[in-house]
């Protein structure tokens, strides 16, 4: 079973094998109407057949008269065929247009199920532009591919088929023209399409490519601007617009060398040629010679469309390639649904821990202990490891070695959906989603009746800025919280801390671009969530370092100090630089300790 972060039971299984099998799956997932959608074109072709021969036998009936009404008769009867020929198709195009919107959807919510299932570690390698062309453009190609792409194969198959097995109900000898040109047909498609194959994946990587470049153009508007590097972005995003315009233009290219449609005027010629050698030697009539020209007249349309279905078919499976690689990469973690799932206490224990990224290690030999309802601060130098090592904590990472125990349970047996229920991280940069303050409070608990959500607010004392606001808790505070200032962010991530009732709280730079007086506000609904809480906080204001009972001093991934903030003013000098640079003045603890201005 593919790892995973998170699944959805009992959801459907596709054969992610390769691309064609992991479309064809979605197919068959509806496969009555795919049975469907083949009886219905069957039909139709049938019946579009059929008519060009009634057509004949109505010249026959012009020529040599059966009946009175003889004419009205087959006239009748073609109608009736042309009628059958009509629905049939509309069943068909219904359909098949059904399969083509369901398995964009199902697929869409495949590849956004596999995004909430990939670990950080994943996340942090992607382009989120890129991803949101997978997720829109190569989507909706796929989606053209089924409707009209395949829909067009199939007209091609059976446009060929079915017309020349009706001559040969005419005259079998008539079928040496059609079948030498179908030959031909495949051989010169079979090219068409190693050409085109390769030109139509560099075309949907340059697409990725240039939405990747526009999304974070747009995501860092605001540097940009104050950089005033409108014109560089500009033309960035004018060459990877010409790369992808570059690819259509080859592909225009190669399309425009479709030669089948050539080939097709010399059969039909040679077909005409071949009815009249027989019809002067008296082994064909006239009648016989207008339905075999009809049903040769009637390749013509498959042979045309082919142009665009085998375009659209290709762009369709290089775009499958490209959700399927992200939809197949597995997480570094996996959910562990099996695993210990109960109440924490909120202990938390380091035993020997290394952990590094693929670019050399950040944490070494860390062993630490923290008791449940206890406050540790961490403080050290920008790169020495602090937010990375609460990061293990609720496995957003796992470790190089050595193990996290929470409760004496090492995290990895945990539940993972029960490990993060428990641990609540509030970060200086808080992300709010685009949707309202009480959406946002209640985010990790969707069904929070309204009460419980002004009292977790009125608790991160955020309850009095939103009530100022004209639509108080219904209020969109817009993509990100734009619409926030930090401070009211904060308060709100507190909140949602609040209501998640977390047993471990980690605190990650909080304050650190806060006003004094939010601070203030802010530290008292600080001071309320570490009530009962095991806290983790990383921190350079002194204000917050005093609360904890614990201070660890990170160096280059490694724990080099521990003790109150006075025992480790007077015992590490590398404690002392820190407050020399973060603090506007310190105690004067000790004589060796440097004033600071």
């Amino acid at each position: 079973m593919q790892r995973s972060e998170f699944t959805v039971p009992n959801s459907y299984s596709y054969n992610r094998s390769n691309p064609i099998r992991w479309i064809f799956s979605h197919i068959w997932r509806y496969k009555y109407f795919f049975i469907a959608t083949c009886a219905c074109y069957l039909t139709a072709w049938f019946a579009h057949s059929y008519s060009r021969i009634m057509i004949g036998q109505a010249a026959e009936e012009i020529i040599n008269p059966t009946a009175v009404d003889g004419l009205l008769k087959i006239s009748l009867a073609i109608l009736f065929i042309l009628v059958v020929d009509s629905l049939a198709a509309l069943g068909g195009s219904l359909a098949v247009e059904t399969i083509a919107q369901r398995l964009e959807r199902d697929s869409r919510e495949e590849l956004y199920i596999s995004l909430l299932g990939k670990s950080q570690t994943f996340h942090d390698r992607q382009r989120v532009g890129d991803i949101m062309a997978r997720a829109t453009g190569d989507m909706q190609q796929m989606n053209f591919m089924i409707n009209p792409g395949m829909l067009f194969i199939a007209e091609t198959i059976l446009g060929l088929s079915i017309p020349i097995l009706m001559i040969a109900t005419i005259k079998i000898d008539l079928i040496l023209v059609p079948i030498i040109f179908v030959g031909v047909y495949i051989v010169t498609v079979r090219a068409y399409s190693r050409r085109l194959n390769p030109v139509v994946n560099n075309q949907r990587m340059a697409f990725g490519v240039m939405n990747a470049g526009l999304e974070e153009t747009i995501s860092g508007i605001e540097v940009v601007k104050a950089t005033a590097q409108e014109n560089f972005e500009r033309q960035k995003f004018h060459r990877n617009a010409r790369e992808f315009r570059n690819y259509f233009a080859q592909q225009g290219r190669i399309e425009a060398g479709y030669l089948p449609m050539l080939f097709y005027a010399f059969a039909l010629g040679v077909g005409f040629l071949h009815c009249m050698v027989f019809y002067q030697n008296g082994q064909m009539t006239v009648p016989e010679i207008i339905g075999v020209m009809g049903l040769l007249g009637a390749l013509r349309f498959p042979i045309f469309v082919s142009i665009f279905s085998f375009s659209l078919v290709q762009l369709g499976i290089a775009s499958a390639k490209r959700i399927l690689h992200i939809i197949n990469a597995e997480a570094e973690l996996d959910e562990n649904a099996a695993g210990y799932d109960q109440q924490m206490v909120g202990e938390i224990v380091f035993e020997d821990v290394t952990f590094g990224y693929e670019d050399g290690t950040v944490l070494k030999n860390i062993n630490l202990k923290v008791k449940a309802g206890e406050t540790i601060a961490i403080v050290g130098q920008t790169g020495s490891g602090k937010s990375t090592l609460t990061d293990l904590i609720n496995r957003t990472y796992d470790v190089t070695s050595g193990r996290i125990l929470i409760d004496n349970i090492d995290v990895r047996e945990w539940n993972l959906t029960a490990l993060r229920s428990q641990i609540s991280r509030i970060e200086q940069d808080v992300f709010l989603f685009s949707r309202s303050v009480a959406e946002n409070i209640a985010f990790g608990a969707p069904d929070t009746p309204m009460e419980k959500i002004e009292q977790a607010a009125r608790e991160a004392q955020a309850h009095n800025f939103i009530s100022s606001f004209a639509k108080g808790y219904d209020t969109e505070v817009g993509e990100r919280g734009v619409m926030l200032s930090g401070g009211q962010r904060q308060r709100l991530a507190l909140a949602r801390a609040f209501l998640s009732n977390p047993r471990i709280l980690i605190l990650d730079d909080s304050t650190s671009a806060i006003d004094s007086a939010t601070e203030d506000e802010i530290q008292k609904a600080i001071r309320r969530a570490q009530q009962g809480r095991t806290t983790l906080l990383i921190t350079h204001r002194l204000s917050q370092i005093r609360w904890a009972d614990h201070i660890l001093l990170l160096e280059g991934g490694e724990i080099i100090a521990g003790g109150s903030h006075e025992e480790l003013l007077k015992t590490s000098p590398q404690y002392r630089r820190i407050f020399a640079r973060y603090d506007v003045a310190l105690p004067p603890v000790a004589s060796e300790v440097p004033s600071v201005s």
